[in-house]
């Protein structure tokens, strides 16, 4: 037996094995097993501790020293870590392992800040309840998050298709059953597949199980983060691939489909087909964090028809020779959707602009320009009256 091999087969007999350990964190965490330290996975965070899930079993360790300044790299469920040996009181975290993905969203701060929903992940599962109106904006939104790369030292790609985060993003429509017929249902998933190009997309109904195989299938193989709002169904579906009751579960509201925080905390729990999973509380606000590349890849077909405009900083509005424009103007490619590339562009350039002097300076000089424009056009308007 090679030394690889030895390795591999090491780290799938690994007491962590079943919570995502492989033979390359075994490689990572090698200098702090010299130190007699425990490798772990957080399952969970919260102020100031968090529980590991250890060899010897999940333990209760203080973050006190790995609390750094920069938001970005405190302790988030997913990250595997070091922590003190078994009989050690307190237990303290020591170090972090680098992280191969994190899901980033920015925070409502004034300052330009992101926050970490979840690290190490192979799939982000988006939840869209069927249950109210399919609201596309939105999902192109946690699309364009799903596929940025938010934060990995060395994104690792595990799937079919590659994507900038190295998760592979799968949008799951909730509550199927809610649905009154198959062809109505059938509707709504093709409205979604022009949505998200190249993502799967799945029905599925945690009530009465349909749909839910392939769900299965898909988690079975790394670990998956559940992403949507409050009353997307991500508790339900939770305990249905669990296969028991352990999320909190309340109903949405009659009114408008939308559910409580029933879920306050991000935890991440070991499914019994293989895989792990995060569940994560319903999200309000999705904000952009250096999403530009996860925006392109959303809106390919966009990208792809800017790539044939006349002029190469076409702002496709109303530029001679704008493929995109034309597409819209013969019905190729909905308004609906070019407006929302616009909306989610100009949100992550206001963001990155935040750290950037450079652009920032840029942005007001543009603001300066089409200012100047349209007072100039408004001056012409008025010349041509008199």
């Amino acid at each position: 037996m090679n030394l690889s091999t030895h390795s591999a087969s090491s780290a799938s007999s690994h007491p962590l094995a079943q919570y995502g350990w492989d033979e390359g964190w075994e490689a990572e965490f090698a200098p702090y097993a010299e130190q007699d330290l425990l490798p772990g996975r957080v399952v969970r965070v919260d102020r100031g501790q968090c529980d590991v899930v250890t060899p010897v079993g999940t333990v209760r360790a203080d973050t006190e020293f790995v609390v750094p300044r920069d938001p970005m790299k405190v302790v988030c469920t997913g990250d595997w870590v070091a922590v003190d040996p078994e009989g050690s009181d307190p237990l303290y975290v020591r170090t972090l392992l680098p992280r191969r993905t994190a899901f980033v969203r920015s925070t409502s701060s004034k300052r330009s800040e992101g926050q970490v929903l979840a690290t190490n992940i192979d799939h982000v599962v988006i939840c869209v309840s069927l249950a109210v109106e399919l609201d596309l904006g939105r999902i192109e939104r946690f699309l364009a998050l799903a596929m940025s790369d938010s934060g990995g030292e060395a994104p690792l790609h595990t799937s079919a298709l590659s994507w900038e985060s190295g998760a592979q993003p799968v949008v799951v429509l909730t509550k199927a059953d809610l649905v009154p017929d198959a062809v109505t249902l059938s509707h709504l998933v093709q409205d979604v597949e022009k949505t998200a190009p190249g993502v799967p997309v799945l029905s599925v109904s945690a009530v009465d199980g349909d749909g839910l195989d392939v769900l299965v299938a898909v988690v079975s193989g790394g670990t998956s983060v559940l992403l949507g709002q409050s009353g997307a169904g991500k508790s339900t579906l939770a305990n249905a691939l669990l296969g028991e009751d352990v999320m909190e579960v309340q109903a949405a509201r009659d009114v408008d489909g939308k559910g409580r925080h029933t879920t306050t905390t991000r935890n991440l729990l070991a499914l019994p087909g293989g895989g792990v999973l995060i569940d994560t509380p319903g999200l309000r606000g999705v904000g952009l964090w250096d999403a530009e590349a996860g925006v392109g890849q959303v809106f390919s077909e966009i990208e792809e028809l800017a790539g044939r405009c006349r002029f190469q900083d076409c702002a496709h509005e109303s530029e001679p020779g704008c493929a995109v424009r034309s597409a819209v103007d013969a019905g190729e490619l909905p308004e609906r959707r070019l407006e929302s590339y616009r909306k989610l562009m100009r949100e992550n350039r206001w963001i990155v602009a935040k750290t950037d002097a450079r652009l920032r300076a840029e942005i007001k000089k543009d603001w300066k320009r089409k200012g100047a424009e349209g007072r100039a056009a408004m001056e012409a308007k008025r010349g041509k009256r008199r």
